[in-house]
């Protein structure tokens, strides 16, 4: 059975995923045309580009916004990197697209593992509107699954934490594009490779604390936390947000199990650069594709 393993010893967020397929030798062209389906393409371009992160080659993937915004999110969240490469794309709005915190969560200064600075745009998407979209678009029937129920993993999270009905939350920045495309480009690269099915390490959260809207909240925030109820979660003594909400919703969605690298004959490797850097260790998401018996 073919079988993707998240080795997740710095944390997970989406575009740490899509660096990694890509890393491990998904085509990102054929995503790239695939997500032509959402008939969003005017509001973004593509970028990935290889990046050394503490002395390990991995890719880094971004999304880069083509409109002005309206109206600017900076979020720091901790993943580190600009990205340079811009394959035969051009855009007057550059974001370091990194991991992608939903509702109130506008203004973060997350010293995350994966940091990234949003300039979001002022619409916002309803958990409705995001279904409707990718029902919408044509997809296989696992593409679209898989993308349904990671949406619907971190709407009902958000849903719990704000005391609304899953029906009223309005994404603003799981519905802004960049993370859009995280989660359904990972399903359609995932698709692509074939792969049977998932399972995962344990989960490090980061340590200290995240400035939101609403405050200086503990990390993992509440939405992260919240996805990964019933998740195992990983100690870790770095302060930096280590898992986003959108990682940490693929993770907990398409894993199977949660547990150490198991028996199996290793086929492709894939790093997926985050945009911070840390002293001590490479921020990077490794996954490890291969076949179990």
């Amino acid at each position: 059975m073919r079988t993707l393993y998240f080795d997740c010893f710095s944390g997970i967020s989406g575009d740490m995923v899509i660096g990694a397929l890509i890393d491990a030798g998904a085509d990102p062209f054929q995503m790239e045309e695939e997500l032509k389906k959402l008939n969003i393409e005017e509001e973004y371009t593509l970028s990935w580009e290889k990046v050394v992160k503490n002395g390990i080659t991995s890719t880094k993937f971004d999304v880069i916004l083509s409109r002005k915004p309206e109206h600017l999110h900076e979020h720091i969240h901790s993943h580190e990197q600009h990205h340079h490469h811009e394959h035969s794309h051009s855009n007057d709005h550059s974001h370091d697209h990194e991991q992608s915190h939903i509702l109130d969560h506008n203004e973060h200064s997350h010293s995350n593992s994966n940091s990234h600075e949003h300039h979001h745009h002022h619409d916002h998407r309803t958990y409705k509107q995001i279904v409707e979209i990718i029902n919408e678009a044509n997809f296989n029937a696992s593409v679209k699954n898989m993308s349904l129920a990671i949406f619907k993993k971190i709407g009902e999270a958000e849903g719990h934490i704000h005391g609304l009905p899953l029906e009223k939350v309005h994404f603003h920045e799981v519905g802004a594009v960049d993370s859009i495309i995280d989660i359904i480009g990972a399903a359609i690269l995932i698709n692509q490779l074939g792969i049977q099915s998932v399972l995962s390490s344990a989960i490090p959260t980061g340590s200290g604390h995240i400035h939101i809207d609403h405050g200086i909240y503990p990390v993992p925030a509440p939405a992260t936390l919240e996805i990964l109820k019933g998740v195992p979660i990983a100690a870790s003594d770095i302060r930096s947000e280590l898992a986003t909400p959108t990682g940490a919703a693929i993770a907990a969605v398409l894993a199977e199990s949660f547990c150490p690298l198991p028996t199996m004959t290793v086929e492709s490797i894939g790093y997926g650069a985050g945009t911070k850097t840390f002293k001590n260790h490479p921020n990077v998401l490794r996954i490890i594709i291969g076949g179990m018996q």
